[in-house]
């Protein structure tokens, strides 16, 4: 059976060369920070949902539903890994509009100063991550 004729799909026993692992990129200030807010922003939508409906049933839905949608729409537009391909503009709409939703949830809870504090955080470690995007 040695000498069967073979798939040219299915490479059998020849050897596969061996890859380099990609090498991690490292970590640092600016992405724990960047790390920190994209997880203040996902509990800030998670506690508006706790503190503006009442419970047990729409609070629940939106104590799920935002941050679960938030992070769904990040993670097909914004992420590093996203499989959907959008352009630098494509990718600020999204990162703004989802800072934006989660600075408005401490300002509807009549916390304004903690809401702008979270956005100007938020746009400086956004504008840093996009220069180094293109950097």
């Amino acid at each position: 059976m040695r000498d069967a004729p073979r798939s040219p799909v299915d490479p059998g026993d020849d050897p596969v060369p061996a890859s380099a692992p990609t090498p991690r990129p490292p970590v640092d200030v600016w992405t724990v920070l960047r790390f920190l807010v994209c997880a203040f922003g996902l509990l800030s939508l998670a506690y508006w949902g706790y503190l503006s409906w009442p419970y047990p049933f729409p609070a629940v839905f939106f104590i799920v539903g935002a941050p679960l949608f938030a992070a769904v729409v990040w993670y097909l537009f914004r992420s590093p890994r996203s499989p959907i391909e959008t352009d630098v503009v494509g990718k600020t709409v999204v990162e703004t509009a989802l800072v934006v939703a989660a600075g408005a949830t401490w300002i509807s809870l009549g916390h304004p100063v903690v809401g702008l504090v979270f956005v100007v955080v938020a746009a400086v470690s956004g504008v840093v991550a996009f220069r180094r995007e293109t950097a």
